[in-house]
C-alpha cells in the first residue's frame, strides 16, 4: 500500500498548499522552547492522511526520566549558549 498515493491527484496549487501546512507545522514543533521540548506532540501525526491510533510505549519512571536528563545533557552539549528558561511547568510570564 502507498500511503502517499493521494498526492498523484494533487494540483500543483494544492501540492503547494501542503508543503506550507507541513513547513508550519515542522516550524511550529522545532520553534517551540522550555517545558514545551517535553512534550508528545500528537498534532504532528494529524497532519497526516492516515489516521492510526499510535502505539506508544512509555518507559518507567527511572528510565523515563534518566532519558530526560540526556536529553537535556544532549541540548547543553549542542546548544551551550541557549538561553535558560527558568519556570517550573504551567508557570506564566509576568
Amino acid at each position: 500500500m502507498d500511503l502517499d498515493e493521494d498526492l498523484r491527484d494533487l494540483t500543483r496549487g494544492k501540492l503547494e498548499a501542503e508543503v506550507r501546512r507541513l513547513r508550519a507545522a515542522v516550524r511550529r514543533h522545532r520553534d517551540s522552547s522550555g517545558h514545551d521540548l517535553c512534550w508528545h506532540h500528537p498534532q504532528l501525526w494529524d497532519l497526516l492522511p492516515e489516521r492510526v491510533e499510535p502505539a506508544v510505549a512509555v518507559p518507567p519512571w527511572p528510565r523515563f526520566l534518566r532519558g530526560c536528563v540526556r536529553y537535556r545533557e544532549s541540548l547543553e552539549a549542542e546548544l551551550p549558549q541557549a538561553p535558560v528558561h527558568d519556570r517550573e511547568y504551567g508557570e506564566r510570564d509576568g
